[in-house]
């Protein structure tokens, strides 16, 4: 099997280095794998970094961006995303654990309906890619959401394909600091 090279500071491009310092301080010290595994392509860490930087902008609440990107981490099998997103999800935004494990576990979301169908529809998306029916699109929008917020799923989709299926490619390590999150 290959093996992909996960960069430290020391061993990246040196048009991505002063991106994995940036990382590095951000992250008490550490470098998410990810990102160690993405300097192997500049163009695609910039990228990355940029598209990452416009999702956190975008019209659904963070615990609701987080919901799209664990679904679609356990959706398509990238344990390092289901680690980091979790890690996030706790330590960042403190959202509820049993909606976490329900997630995680994908199962309904009982103390939450609006938050269920959100994962019901970011699930629908990624299996249909992007054609859900109209039972599932008005099923999304009768709960509050708008057609804003259904493109901004679509985007954390997106986002999530590029981490997941390179982690998924890379057979990517999980951080020891992530490690307790697996």
């Amino acid at each position: 099997m290959t093996t992909f090279t996960i960069h430290t500071v020391e061993s990246a491009p040196a048009e991505v280095k002063e991106i994995l310092e940036t990382v590095e301080k951000d992250n008490n010290g550490y470098i998410p794998n990810l990102i160690g595994l993405l300097a192997n392509a500049p163009t695609v860490l910039e990228a990355y970094q940029i598209v990452s930087s416009i999702h956190r902008r975008n019209s659904l609440t963070p615990v609701e961006r987080e919901v799209v990107q664990i679904t679609a981490a356990v959706t398509n099998g990238c344990a390092f995303c289901v680690a980091g997103h979790t890690a996030f999800s706790i330590k960042q935004i403190q959202m509820n654990d049993d909606l976490i494990q329900a997630l995680r576990n994908r199962t309904p979301i009982e103390t939450d309906p609006k938050l269920d169908t959100l994962a019901k529809f970011t699930l629908a998306v990624i299996n249909t890619k992007g054609r859900v029916g109209d039972e599932a699109l008005s099923e999304f929008l009768e709960a509050g959401y708008t057609q804003q917020n259904a493109l901004d799923v679509v985007f954390g989709v997106s986002l999530a394909i590029l981490c997941n299926y390179a982690n998924n490619l890379a057979n990517t390590p999980i951080n020891p600091e992530l490690q307790p999150y697996a």
